[in-house]
């Protein structure tokens, strides 16, 4: 079990959120998932610009083991994408908090965060996901 950054917020599909000064959102997946992903290998981004819906697919990460979806967690529009990725995809194995964050997204409609997970809501769901 690893420690949880404080200052993000959760979904329960396993991203996590950090709200920038200028306004924008920082996404990326959590050390649990990678963990359970195994070694990354290739990360598909959406384009700069490009308009996403709430739950609509933003991402694709490819491990060793096995391809999986990054859902969109607000409907925002794409403002910078972690290029570093495209040649380290490890980058989220070694830091998911920080160096391996995916995508910054601009809001459409505001970040309501009493809908997502706190830190130590999230860590009861991965307790319990794991028991």
């Amino acid at each position: 079990m690893s420690e949880l950054p404080g200052d993000l917020i959760y979904t329960s599909e396993h991203e996590w959120l950090r709200r920038e000064d200028d306004g924008s959102v920082t996404i990326g997946i959590t050390d649990h998932a990678q963990t359970a992903l195994g070694d990354l290998v290739y990360v598909e981004m959406p384009e700069t610009g490009q308009t996403l819906e709430r739950g609509g697919d933003m991402a694709v990460v490819e491990s060793v083991k096995a391809a999986s979806d990054v859902l969109a967690p607000i409907a925002a529009s794409v403002v910078a994408v972690n290029e570093e990725l495209a040649d380290d995809p490890e980058k989220m194995n070694v830091d998911p908090y920080g160096a391996g964050w995916i995508v910054r997204l601009r809001p459409s409609d505001g970040v309501d965060e009493t809908e997502f997970l706190t830190p130590d809501a999230y860590q009861s769901l991965i307790d319990a996901a794991d028991g």
